[in-house]
């Protein structure tokens, strides 16, 4: 049995995490996910440093979702960093964020970003982000994978996949 190399989600926001960690556990994408809240743990995270030496229990990522606005090292400093790097400058990078500033959508293109998706803050857009997961996955060398999440895409209904802050007892 193939073991499918993981997706790394880089975020530090618990409430995004919850729906990123549903959103994705209905989706049908069968890779495993690794979740860190910052910069400079998404960097030792690919370094294979620190807690992430294991690389059997930690292996490269297929794809990073990325979200910009992290505490100590930004995402835009994680993105140049991934792309200064020979090792790690072909992993697809998806920048996952609350920031639509046309300024942000371009300075991410700009160090490298593989695609852009603004967080509905209700996931009401599932579809868009399953849609560019399989893209980049597919783009990966992983076309099995790409088509799961296509069909999983076609075949289930975003509401499925919403997930309202206000039931997870977040202010409104």
């Amino acid at each position: 049995m193939k073991i499918l190399p993981p997706i790394l989600i880089v975020e530090d926001d618990q409430n995004d995490v919850l729906l990123i960690r549903r959103t994705l556990g209905t989706s049908g994408i069968p890779n495993p996910r690794h979740f860190v809240e910052s910069g400079e743990v998404a960097i030792d995270y690919l370094l294979g440093a620190n807690a992430y030496s294991d690389r059997k229990r930690y292996p490269l990522p297929a794809l990073i979702l990325l979200d910009l606005k992290l505490p100590g090292i930004d995402g835009f400093k994680v993105l140049q960093w991934i792309r200064g790097n020979r090792v790690f400058r072909d992993l697809r990078v998806v920048v996952l964020t609350s920031s639509n500033a046309i300024r942000d959508v371009n300075k991410a293109y700009r160090l490298g970003a593989n695609s852009f998706l603004v967080k509905p803050l209700e996931f009401e857009n599932a579809s868009a982000l399953f849609a560019t997961i399989g893209t980049q996955l597919w783009k990966s060398n992983t076309q099995a994978q790409a088509d799961t999440i296509e069909k999983a895409a076609r075949t289930n209904d975003d509401a499925n996949w919403s997930l309202s802050r206000k039931d997870e007892g977040s202010p409104e």
